[in-house]
Formats: structure tokens, C-alpha cells, sequence
């Protein structure tokens, strides 16, 4: 930058800030009125001046030993400055405060807080897996709670085995069914094809458990229907108490979860969208069927990669077949 050179910085969702050179980015936001959070003084060692870089990272200059110092210490991503630190040589510089005010410092400074773009939120697009259990209330009403809580344990210690083999992550369960996103640090590819690689080895595992386990010792077959989609997602993670929760949520995670739901009308146990099977590597001839879905406006192209149920669900009405 030249002795007069000025150049600006896009505050997202607040103001364009001119920034002189020598000045950082820290000092140009509060020239301009806004209330960055800076509780060392910008001395770079408490961290609320931080910034998510949303677009520009080429024009601003490298950390600073101070910063990398802290950054090493606390684990930020590579997309996190230390706005005390940061000074800009180009145009199209657009950052995120990340500490809005006060009540934010908890949630981003501490032992814990803050290590990953992760916990930042992003948007990503991930292959998204839902597995429900079948007439689980039957057994529930007809079996003993430590059975219950048994067969549930068994269920998901194999489940969980099979989504974390193929590089997936369980976000969430509930009860009788769980949530599953395969998408961190491979290809969109990759992705749809562990997700539906993890499906067909979890219904093998349900397989050899019913015949060595659930039928001889609780005269039980379970069974189990999987929907996989992929699309654009919102990820992050949210604090409860002294844990951290994952959560992604988007359009696509309500299709993936109609997807499970539609095993039960099609009497397939597995189920993907179209746009999965269009990634797989070896796909196989399967039935396809257009659906109508309550919730997602257009119809769904689906196709039908597993087994009849050996007990047919009745119809529900959150689904009915696109007639041709």
C-alpha cells in the first residue's frame, strides 16, 4: 500500500470500513463506530477480536508472531485472524465479527471454544443418512426395559461401527433411529458412495444379528429402513451444558428424512435419491419411482435399492406415488 493509499474492508451484514495504511483492522472498525469487541486492547492476547474471513484472505497480510502465537494456542482455522493483527493490501477484503458483544465471549473463548471452522458454522454439502427401526413400539410394549435398552445398544454399537468405518459421523438419535453426514474432507463422490456403502453394511449386520441374536434369544427380526440424499447443508456445532453438539440442518436433511419415511410406502428398505445414485461408482440397476412427499414441493426421484420388508407398514399419509 502507498504512503496515501487507501483501501476499504466489508464488515458482512454491518458496514464498508476505509482502512488507512499502518492501520489494522481492528483500529479502522472502531474509527468507524463499530463496537468490536477487543478486551486486551489489541495486544493479541485475549482473542475477541477475531474475525472469520469470508472472502479477500490473499489481500491481507500474513499473521504476526503474536498472532500465530495465539492461534496455535487456541487451534483456530486457517480463515480466523486476530483483527488487532491484521492489516489490508487489496480490495474485496470481507470479514465476519465473530464476538458480537459481550454475552459472546463464553462461546468463543475458552478451553474448548472456537477450535474448528466446525463450531463457526459453515455450508457444506454432505451426503446425509437416516435409518429408523421398524415397529419398534411392538417391542417396546412386548419386552422388558432392560431388553429394550439392550437391543437398542446392540442396534447402534454395529450402526455406529459401520457409519464411522466409511468415514460418516452420527449427528443425532432419537429413540428408535439415527441421523448420519458423511462429507468432511472427501469428495462429493466419496461421499455418496460411503454413505451408501455404510447403509448396505449396516442391513448385512441387521441381518446376521437377527439370525445369531435377536430371533433365538428374544424371538424378535428386526428390521430397519434407510433413506440417503445429498445437498447443501448448514454445519456447526452448538454448546449444551459443558458438551458440544453437532447440528446441520438445511432443505436437504428434510429430504433425506422423507426418503426414510417413503421405505415404508415403497416397501423397500433402502432408498436413495437420485442424485446419489448418479455419483455411485458401480451402480446397480434399480428400480426408480417418482414420489410426493409432504413438506418438499416437487416430486422426488428415488431409487429402490433394497428388500421388501417381510411385514408390510400400512400407507401413511405424508407420502403418495407420483402417478405417470
Amino acid at each position: 500500500m502507498k504512503e496515501n493509499e487507501k483501501y476499504s474492508v466489508e464488515f458482512v451484514e454491518e458496514k464498508v470500513v476505509e482502512i488507512a495504511k499502518g492501520q489494522s483492522i481492528l483500529d479502522a472498525s472502531l474509527s468507524a463506530g463499530i463496537p468490536h469487541i477487543h478486551a486486551c486492547g489489541g495486544n493479541a492476547k485475549c482473542s475477541t477480536c477475531r474475525v472469520l474471513v469470508v472472502e479477500g484472505e490473499g489481500h491481507l497480510t500474513p499473521p504476526t508472531q503474536k498472532e500465530k502465537f495465539l492461534k496455535s494456542k487456541m487451534h483456530f482455522p486457517p480463515n480466523v485472524r486476530l483483527a488487532c493483527q491484521t492489516h489490508v493490501t487489496g480490495e474485496l477484503a470481507k470479514v465476519r465479527r465473530i464476538i458480537q458483544d459481550e454475552t459472546d465471549i463464553g462461546l468463543y473463548v475458552g478451553s474448548s471454544a472456537g477450535d474448528s471452522t466446525q463450531q463457526l458454522g459453515q455450508e457444506m454439502e454432505m451426503a446425509l443418512l437416516f435409518l429408523d427401526i421398524r415397529n419398534f413400539t411392538h417391542i417396546v410394549e412386548t419386552h422388558s426395559a432392560f431388553d429394550v435398552i439392550h437391543i437398542i445398544r446392540k442396534l447402534f454399537s454395529s450402526f455406529e461401527s459401520r457409519i464411522e468405518s466409511n468415514g460418516g459421523k452420527i449427528v443425532e438419535t432419537t429413540g428408535d433411529g439415527l441421523y448420519a453426514v458423511f462429507g468432511h474432507e472427501t469428495s462429493k463422490e466419496q461421499r455418496a458412495n460411503s454413505a451408501v456403502q455404510a447403509g448396505y453394511s449396516m442391513l448385512e449386520d441387521l441381518e446376521t444379528l437377527n439370525e445369531a441374536y435377536f430371533i433365538p434369544y428374544f424371538d424378535e427380526r428386526i428390521e430397519a429402513g434407510i433413506g440417503v440424499h445429498i445437498g447443501k447443508v448448514v454445519s456447526g456445532s452448538v454448546r449444551v451444558g459443558a458438551e458440544d453438539h453437532s447440528v446441520v440442518m438445511g432443505y436437504a436433511v428434510n429430504i433425506a428424512s422423507r426418503l426414510q419415511t417413503a421405505t415404508k410406502e415403497l416397501n423397500n428398505n433402502f432408498i436413495v435419491s437420485s442424485e446419489i445414485h448418479r455419483l455411485l461408482n458401480d451402480p446397480l440397476a434399480v428400480q426408480t419411482q417418482s414420489i410426493v412427499v409432504k413438506g418438499i414441493s416437487n416430486p422426488l426421484t428415488v431409487c429402490l435399492m433394497g428388500k421388501q420388508f417381510e411385514g408390510l407398514n400400512k400407507l401413511s399419509q405424508d407420502f403418495k406415488v407420483q402417478k405417470s
